[in-house]
């Protein structure tokens, strides 16, 4: 599959962020300030983010640049080989324990079957911080950088108060977010991260996956949840222990939205996967009597 980088916004978006889209497999943010520029994440391929940087190079000026690596999901970090060895890259400390995970060689071991993965190297953030948050202060534009674990344990959104802009990265997600595992408690944490980015009450809400800064997505999703929430509440304990729960009439994906009719049939396969994810997870919340609405 043939990608290529183009650089686009948003009606309304603040002219010192640009949108840095791979094609549909996923979207990076650049942001420029009085002090550095900030690239959230490097795409999925180190020739991408090359690609990218040198879009963005009249852009730069003399300002140094810091990476963000909202988590380590591929197609947000493997473009890291294609940075100067020097560059700051910042990520929760979280990242470095997926890293540690042998299932992070695996997966690339997997991608790399794909010939424009060949050349990936993992190369992990050089700088970590634990806790809720961190702030980068550019002088004009504050980045205060928030842990919203829930999809991964390391997600990070980036909050930009004084323009009121949040980059959601994939803690928000048209149609729907995944749940990072099947334990309730990672369903709560995405649930609470999803309310944590509501009750920013922003004007703009980038998305790394839907192509939209619409904030009203952030609702849509937590309304696809408190649905999920109580369709599981309703089912007798025999339902809720089928293995085929995702089958059942009125908890198929297509029973609690409608998905483009052009949406290509991979990226629909997708979402009926994250679906199913979260499906299950709310099962097990049901029956652990975890609280996550």
């Amino acid at each position: 599959m043939d990608i290529s980088v183009r650089l686009t916004t948003y009606p309304g978006l603040d002219d010192r962020i640009v949108i840095v889209r791979a094609g549909d497999e996923v979207d990076a943010v650049f942001v420029r300030t009085d002090r550095f520029n900030v690239l959230v994440d490097t795409l999925g391929t180190p020739s991408l983010c090359r690609e990218a940087l040198a879009l963005l190079d009249d852009q730069m000026g003399d300002r140094p640049l810091l990476v963000i690596n909202s988590h380590m999901d591929w197609d947000h970090f493997w473009g890291n080989s294609g940075l100067d060895d020097r560059i700051p890259i910042i990520a929760h400390a979280k990242a470095l324990e997926r890293l540690n995970d042998p299932a992070a060689r695996d997966k690339l071991v997997e991608k790399q079957r794909d010939a424009r993965f060949r050349d990936v190297e993992i190369v992990a953030p050089n700088l970590c911080f634990a806790g809720e948050s961190m702030i980068l202060d550019g002088g004009d534009l504050v980045l205060e950088l928030l842990h919203t674990p829930g999809h991964t344990p390391d997600h990070i959104a980036v909050w930009i108060p004084s323009i009121q802009t949040c980059l959601a990265v994939d803690a928000v997600e048209w149609p729907i977010p995944e749940v990072w595992s099947k334990y309730p408690h990672d369903l709560k944490a995405l649930c609470c991260s999803l309310k944590t980015i509501r009750d920013l009450d922003a004007r703009h809400v980038v998305l790394a996956h839907g192509q939209t800064s619409a904030p009203s997505i952030v609702e849509a999703n937590l309304a696809y949840f408190s649905r999920l929430h109580d369709r599981i509440a309703a089912l007798d304990g025999s339902a809720l222990a089928n293995a085929d729960l995702d089958q059942k009439d009125g908890l198929r994906l297509r029973d609690f939205l409608s998905l483009p009719g052009d949406m290509p049939g991979e990226t629909a396969a997708f979402y009926e996967r994250c679906h199913r994810s979260n499906l299950y997870a709310a099962a097990e919340a049901r029956k652990a009597g975890v609280a996550y609405i």
